[in-house]
């Protein structure tokens, strides 16, 4: 059995780091709100609006840049330094959005790399630890769910 994790292929993440960024960011911001649901909307998660976070997935050249307001993560052009920035591999992230490996785990392996404000970091990673998420589905994350769920954030 092999146990290294995936990497994505050199021409696959070639072509992902010269597509726009905003496009993705915003893709990526609708699925996040979709598989979250109202648990971005808590009160638990005050402290961390509008507070510009980027998130770098390493291995496919990408970053995403976003902020929490009123109704979820806002996607937004990086116009400044985010106050924080957190970094790995597309399989890290995976493995952590489906629960298969621990943050704290990641990061003292190095794997998982926190920038910036990092009591921001910590308190971000608190909350989440603390609240109970809803289970990751990837069906969620359909692009016909994504593409209608921008339609409406688009029209209102």
């Amino acid at each position: 059995m092999n146990n290294q994790p995936f990497i994505l292929p050199k021409p696959v993440s070639g072509i992902l780091a010269i597509l726009p960024g905003y496009p993705k960011t915003l893709l990526f911001v609708q699925a996040v709100n979709l598989a979250l649901g109202d648990t971005l909307r808590s009160d638990v998660m005050q402290p961390l609006q509008n507070k510009l976070i980027s998130i770098r997935v390493t291995d496919a050249g990408m970053a995403f840049y976003f902020f929490l307001g009123t109704k979820g993560l806002v996607a937004c052009r990086r116009n400044r330094e985010p106050e924080l920035t957190i970094s790995a591999s597309a399989h890290d992230f995976l493995m952590l959005a489906l629960r298969k490996e621990d943050p704290d785990t990641l990061f003292f392996s190095r794997r998982l790399c926190m920038e910036g404000d990092t009591e921001l970091g910590l308190l971000l990673k608190n909350t989440l630890d603390a609240m109970e998420l809803p289970p990751f589905n990837l069906r969620s994350l359909s692009p016909p769910r994504i593409l209608a769920e921008i339609r409406t954030r688009l029209l209102n």
